[in-house]
């Protein structure tokens, strides 16, 4: 989980192949609506995203174990994604917002355009300490952010 830029798409790629867990990327299953306001830089609203995050809830209940690559911005998100299994694990990829604007002003042929990254990062509820969230610093090169996520990960 995290805002746009910090990494989850190819991080999740990786972790998935290291796990051998089949790789969801949450962005491929937007409804047309969606992709489409996020391309004319219209933030999407709890409204426009709850369909969505509970489409991609049953895609990871009917897949089993899997990674999903997921903005999961809120809370109230993250409970609907989790559908309460308290053996789902989010991983927060955190990063300063001047590295993730850079990051997505080099960016091409993606929905998602820099103009957006303000509105993610005002939405976005970091897990608290208390949740079993794993947060890493996404500024490190992706393979060094998948060992520590792997080191840090039960079982």
């Amino acid at each position: 989980m995290g805002v746009a830029g910090s990494g989850k798409s190819t991080v999740g790629r990786l972790l998935a192949e290291r796990l051998g867990w089949p790789f969801l990327d949450g962005d491929d299953f937007h409804p047309a609506e969606n992709v489409e306001k996020m391309r004319r830089g219209i933030p999407l609203t709890d409204a426009d995203r709850l369909p969505w995050l509970h489409h991609l809830r049953e895609l990871v209940s009917r897949s089993g174990s899997a990674v999903l690559a997921c903005s999961a911005l809120k809370e109230s998100y993250r409970r609907i994604l989790s559908g309460g299994d308290p053996r789902v694990r989010f991983v927060y990829l955190r990063a300063d917002p001047a590295l993730l604007a850079s990051r997505l002003e080099k960016r091409t042929g993606h929905f998602f355009t820099r103009t957006l990254l303000d509105s993610q990062l005002a939405a976005l509820e970091e897990p608290t300490p208390a949740s079993t969230a794993i947060v890493v610093d996404a500024s490190q090169p992706a393979e060094a952010v998948v060992q520590t996520i792997l080191a840090m990960l039960p079982g």
